[in-house]
């Protein structure tokens, strides 16, 4: 029996780009296209609207930009993932894109599958960047400098992270309640003085915690 469909938010400023991810997007069964938006108040204020389960952001927009939309929506919105779309490769957008809180990037000479796939492992929690993405956001940010303040569950939540398991799988990994990882992530965030989960695994990479994995 099929699950209840991943609601998604389609933000990009170029009409002809979304009804091109419309199309192929709402070929898959798995995903529902619930709004389109033009620029990044649009994206909020849908989202706000909607509540989705997925934001599909690009970047360069008008009015609001990809990375201030998502650093408001994930203030204000924390349950709603924020899954970067972007034809920009410059690191200093990719860097400030991740770090405003989005989940994962996909660039946009993707492939329909591997973007259903990005937008499916974003809705269940898991981080979706590129390996060779990844590695170059490692070499963007400081080591943290906290990790020795973390109890050993904590570190045993951050080192899951940095293989990219969601709450559900570091739930069932470790053995304990779904509600009590995210008391863990939460614990972590605040410690490290971070905005997301995608930094913490981020982090933990660069304190040498283990690689994240696809």
């Amino acid at each position: 029996m099929a699950g209840v469909p991943i609601r998604v938010v389609i933000a990009d400023d170029h009409g002809v780009v979304r009804q091109g991810l419309r199309t192929y997007l709402s070929l898959d069964p798995d995903l529902r296209i619930v709004g389109e938006a033009a620029d990044g108040a649009q994206a909020l204020s849908l989202a706000r609207e909607l509540k989705p389960d997925v934001v599909l952001m690009d970047l360069l927009m008008p009015v609001m930009d990809g990375i201030a939309a998502t650093s408001a929506l994930r203030r204000e919105l924390p349950d709603v993932e924020v899954l970067v779309l972007t034809g920009v490769v410059e690191d200093r957008y990719i860097t400030a894109a991740i770090r405003a809180g989005a989940i994962g990037l996909v660039f946009k000479d993707a492939s329909p599958g591997d973007l259903c796939r990005a937008i499916r492992a974003a809705a269940a929690g898991h981080i979706a960047i590129e390996p060779r993405v990844a590695a170059k956001l490692v070499e963007d940010l400081r080591a943290p400098e906290t990790v020795e303040a973390l109890t050993e569950r904590e570190t045993q939540v951050m080192r899951l992270l940095a293989r990219g398991l969601s709450n559900r799988e570091i739930s069932e990994t470790l053995d304990i309640g779904e509600k009590t990882v995210k008391t863990h992530v939460s614990s972590i965030l605040s410690k490290l003085r971070l905005p997301s989960r995608t930094q913490a695994a981020l982090y933990a990479m660069r304190a040498g915690l283990g690689p994240l994995t696809e």
